[in-house]
């Protein structure tokens, strides 16, 4: 499965909905926030700043020293959550260890959390109200659509069970209809598990952790996982050759889910900026937006 494709293909819709925006006198804005020096932080930024360029979007970062204090880390938030000229605001993960990552999400208003991870957001995902959901696994759910996976009546497995990524993924499958099993590191047979799976996700940052071998005929395999190895190449957690040969389809890392999570970020910023101003964009994206 191509992400950077389907990617470009959701940007242009988020360029024209964010033209279509402009026309009404409504500016997009995205606020990111970067505490610390950490090079791949650093690289994932000034790639959603670009990205932000492209598609017309508004953009400011704050680039704060890994020595900041906590409290000034969430009153920073706090203030740009009441801008009324930002509609989302990102805090780039992960954080200094005297940062309260939880606490520092929950400074995020929910209207402007664009990441997701707002607890008030993901008590509406579980409860199947419309919200602003967690990028990753809704960038997942756009590719599935996009290469016609069917997910209804399926077995689907996701391993990994982060707030970000697994335990959002499983909700959103379930919703469509698949069967659904949350593996983990305390999963006793984790191959059995995924061999019996139609729709296999995995997201934990353990290169080759499932093994080729495992992937059933026919499967759909989505990794979320990018390692950098010894040799400075990016693997994920699927052993992809392996899988290639037997899976229907499998996202290659990089250029699978990657390019989505960024492309979905602009997306829910385009969505905050329906959302409070009464504009409804669904599933249809700016064809929706064009019909308002």
């Amino acid at each position: 499965m191509d992400g950077s494709a389907v990617a470009r293909a959701l940007l242009g819709e988020v360029r024209r909905a964010v033209a279509l925006l402009r026309e009404r006198g409504i500016a997009p804005q995205l606020s990111v926030l970067l505490v610390g020096d950490d090079p791949a932080s650093q690289v994932y930024v000034r790639h959603k700043i670009k990205t932000c360029l492209e598609t017309g979007i508004d953009s400011d970062q704050h680039l704060l020293s890994a020595a900041t204090p906590a409290a000034e880390v969430y009153r920073l938030l706090e203030k740009l959550s009441h801008d009324p000229d930002i509609y989302g605001v990102l805090l780039q993960l992960p954080v200094p260890d005297h940062v309260d990552s939880i606490r520092a999400i929950d400074a995020i208003a929910a209207d402007h959390d664009v990441d997701g991870f707002h607890p008030a957001n993901l008590g509406r995902l579980m409860a199947w109200r419309g919200t602003v959901e967690p990028c990753t696994p809704r960038g997942v759910m756009t590719l599935l659509r996009a290469y016609e996976v069917p997910c209804r009546g399926k077995r689907a497995v996701v391993i990994g069970r982060s707030i970000g990524v697994g335990r959002p993924m499983a909700q959103m499958l379930v919703r469509a209809d698949a069967t659904v099993t949350v593996c983990h590191r305390h999963t006793v047979d984790l191959r059995r598990e995924v061999e019996s799976a139609d729709i296999v996700v995995v997201a934990t940052g353990v290169p080759h952790l499932v093994k080729g071998a495992w992937i059933k005929d026919g499967a759909v395999v989505v990794d979320v996982g990018i390692t950098r190895n010894e040799e400075g190449g990016l693997v994920g957690d699927v052993e992809f050759d392996a899988a290639y040969g037997r899976a229907a389809l499998v996202t290659p890392v990089p250029g699978g889910v990657g390019p989505m999570t960024v492309a979905t970020l602009m997306e829910n910023t385009v969505r905050a900026a329906c959302a409070r101003h009464g504009l409804r964009i669904d599933q249809r994206g700016v064809r929706a937006l064009e019909e308002a």
